[in-house]
């Protein structure tokens, strides 16, 4: 007889150890841990204990989740919040800049618009290269990675030479690109490519709101 066709057995007479308890205390295996024999009552108690070890780990890491989402829903209903009261378009720059840095620590942010009926001063609104354009019209969700284009880690200044790492979130009209907020770090691990963008796409969708709304 092997090891499958105890195993079948067992399965197949589920009352077999019912039927003979006696073999439980009589039965000794070995000890997970310091290889003494110990019966399989015994085994079984510490197979269980195990398994609530797990389950409590489990459980504290999805209350560790769920607090820090809580933590980030608080930090987008702030910035929609500052971007709802903004009467213009500085206002609309102070928050996402203030907002992005101060609640979501990014260490730099930038972003710009083109299309604007309006005619505009300011960085934001710098002529943007063809490449940068194609790039953002084809972003399906927001981009986290490596650096992809020179011209956007430009936008950060002398700082852009040290980043590492960016989420580039295109802000859209109906489906048509009309701009890219980018977010830029030294940490090669801040923004990766298998991170979830819910929130950056929520923060995308609402300056892309208030932005519409300002600039037409």
């Amino acid at each position: 007889m092997n090891p499958s066709d105890v195993i079948q057995f067992l399965q197949e007479n589920p009352d077999f150890f019912d039927r003979n308890s006696a073999l439980l205390t009589d039965l000794t295996v070995t000890h997970p841990n310091n290889g003494q024999a110990i019966s399989l009552t015994e085994r079984q108690l510490i197979a269980l204990r195990d398994r609530i070890a797990q389950l409590e780990d489990k459980f504290a890491e999805l209350l560790s989740f769920g607090e820090e989402n809580d933590a980030i829903s608080e930090k987008v209903h702030r910035l929609s919040l500052s971007l709802l009261e903004a009467e213009d378009f500085e206002s609309i720059r102070t928050a996402v800049y203030v907002h992005l840095k101060e609640d979501f620590a990014v260490p730099h942010v930038a972003f710009r618009v083109w299309n604007s009926v309006l005619s505009r001063s300011g960085p934001e609104f710098l002529p943007v290269g063809e490449e940068v354009r194609f790039f953002t019209g084809d972003l399906v969700q927001p981009y986290c990675g490596a650096p992809a284009i020179k011209e956007i880690t430009n936008w950060f200044g002398p700082d852009g030479r040290q980043i590492r790492s960016v989420a580039l979130v295109p802000l859209r009209r109906d489906e048509q690109a009309f701009g890219l907020l980018a977010m830029g770090s030294e940490d090669p691990e801040r923004f990766y490519p298998e991170m979830g963008t819910l929130y950056v796409t929520r923060i995308g969708d609402m300056v892309s709101h208030i932005l519409r709304r300002q600039l037409g």
